[in-house]
């Protein structure tokens, strides 16, 4: 009798680990009803962006702290691992591998970088693991894996519609500075797509290398060419901190409006970049000032837990939500978590989420959300970003 695709994809998978490893090893989604889910997690915990790593963690724990650990009948358990962030796709791989064979592991949760889920989609679509993007925001990702959805955002659906928005917005000519990765050349190429559509015209893209802490010639550059506004993306953290200081000193005075994606001014980062953020507009999928009840309820379950002055980074979202469509679909499967099963009850999913309502497009398995357009503003606390326009359910427009 031939065997079923089922077991094809097993056997191809199983190859790829020692047998050492394989030792007990059981196949996931075949676990007795009652047996806990593992959730195998794997997120930049060391290193340079240890930080990330531990914002995303917290939202998923904090989820588990305010609605339960159980879903569909079955406790969730966390088994989380470092994959030491961004360039370790080789490691990231080895995890994968290791959580489904050795933990059991039914859904991943993590990739917070691009490479790293690359690297891993072909194990998911082998072992027919299902693969939750907390993070990685290159559009294609999705297209690598059957198996995996998104709970983040794509660099695409971000800057198409800062670029449009841009384009009605009075602002006629425009400038990008982006740095020179996957998620820099989306962000360059889609929002000149978005501008051009709406009536702008972009007089040149520069790229800058990811680490560089170093504009003054590109901004230089930017200002000779005398557009209406100068668009920017970077990694965030410290590479963000510099460039959007520089840029403050130097476009200061010329009329150069400062066009960027929301993590590169990320409230996180606020403290540090100071004045300079003042009037820089910038698009982005979660905003602290969004008014509904699941926003609400998770500041006041965050600040109970860190201080009533605390606030929240949009990656402490991402991991929150990220473990409510696990739950959700775990609801719905009624515990199971076989790979096919659970992503037919992906497919369609709707989240009441902190930042507005959101969907799992069930023809993409990529997520729909309102991106906010916001403004550094400067008040008694210090500059703050915020939402003065909505774009409600904007889908990722690569695909």
């Amino acid at each position: 009798m031939p065997a079923s695709p089922a077991d094809a994809g097993r056997r191809a998978f199983l190859k790829l680990a020692p047998a050492a490893a394989l030792a007990g090893a059981a196949w996931p989604g075949r676990l007795a009803a009652a047996a806990p889910v593992t959730v195998g997690v794997i997120l930049p915990l060391s290193g340079p962006f240890a930080d990330q790593g531990g914002h995303y963690e917290t939202g998923m724990r904090l989820y588990h702290e305010l609605h339960g650990t159980e879903a569909g009948g079955r406790e969730v358990r966390l088994v989380v691992r470092d994959d030491q962030g961004a360039g370790s796709g080789d490691l990231a791989r080895r995890l994968t591998q290791e959580l489904i064979l050795r933990e059991k592991a039914s859904v991943i949760l993590g990739y917070s970088f691009t490479p790293n889920a690359m690297a891993a989609a072909s194990l998911l679509s082998e072992a027919r693991v299902p693969g939750i993007i907390v993070n990685a925001a290159t559009s294609s990702l999705t297209q690598r894996s059957d198996y995996f959805t998104r709970i983040s955002v794509t660099m695409s659906q971000v800057t198409h519609t800062l670029g449009k928005w841009a384009a009605g917005n009075g602002i006629g000519t425009a400038y990008s500075i982006v740095s020179d990765y996957a998620p820099g050349v989306d962000a360059e190429t889609w929002f000149g797509r978005g501008f051009a559509e709406g009536g702008g015209r972009m007089l040149r893209s520069d790229r800058t290398p990811v680490a560089a802490m170093e504009y003054g010639p590109f901004l230089q550059r930017a200002i000779e060419a005398k557009p209406d506004a100068v668009f920017a993306f970077n990694p965030g953290g410290d590479v963000s901190i510099a460039f959007v200081r520089q840029a403050g000193q130097r476009l200061k005075g010329t009329g150069i409006k400062l066009l960027v994606t929301g993590d590169v001014v990320d409230d996180n980062l606020l403290p540090a970049i100071g004045e300079a953020a003042r009037d820089v507009i910038s698009a982005w999928h979660y905003q602290i000032d969004v008014d509904n009840a699941a926003n609400r309820r998770f500041l006041a379950a965050f600040r109970a837990k860190f201080g009533a002055a605390a606030i929240p980074s949009y990656r402490v979202v991402q991991g929150y939500d990220g473990m409510a469509l696990i739950h959700q679909t775990l609801g719905k499967t009624g515990g199971r978590t076989e790979g096919e099963v659970f992503m037919a009850a992906v497919k369609g999913a709707r989240l009441d989420s902190p930042r507005g309502p959101v969907l799992i497009d069930p023809a993409t398995r990529d997520i729909v959300e309102n991106i906010y357009i916001r403004r550094g503003t400067l008040g008694e606390g210090g500059v703050a970003n915020r939402t003065f326009a909505t774009i409600e359910a904007v889908k990722d427009p690569a695909k």
